[in-house]
């Protein structure tokens, strides 16, 4: 179960790196942002961790069945981070845009919301890495 490919310590290492930009988030938003509502700073901590357990679960692939390519790490990884964060911008819109227009100004580059996408994909990239590096991938980590 502990041994070096292993679902279980890919899980595991993922959703501590999740654990780890969560607490990071909580405390910036804590700090720099004291308004937004400690819901959403402990869904943010949640989130996370919860995309930490996709992103560990997901390493199983290294196969894409319908395109029929590899589906290696850095492309599993940022793929997983960067849809999971477009989603969670999808339905907290109202509450990320104020935080955009606070650190970017209104008009400014990247003050979108939808830039926090690719905050996802380099986290998923992280997390999928460390995963990897720690945890294996492939049919390996569930024992077959």
């Amino acid at each position: 179960m502990f041994s070096k490919p292993s679902l279980i310590i890919r899980i595991a290492v993922s959703k501590l790196v999740g654990l780890v930009f969560g607490l990071g988030s909580f405390v910036f938003l804590l700090y720099f942002f004291p308004q937004t509502g400690r819901l959403f700073r402990w869904g943010f901590l949640f989130w996370y961790t919860t995309m930490g357990a996709f992103v560990g679960m997901f390493g199983v692939f290294i196969f894409h069945p319908i395109f029929k390519t590899p589906f290696p790490w850095w492309m599993r990884g940022p793929l997983l981070g960067g849809w999971m964060n477009f989603v969670l911008t999808f339905f907290a819109f109202e509450e990320i845009q104020p935080i955009m227009w606070s650190l970017f100004g209104e008009n400014g580059l990247i003050s979108s919301p939808f830039w926090f996408i690719a905050d996802g994909m380099f986290i998923g990239l992280i997390m999928d890495f460390t995963a990897t590096r720690f945890g294996g991938e492939g049919r390996e980590v569930v024992g077959r």
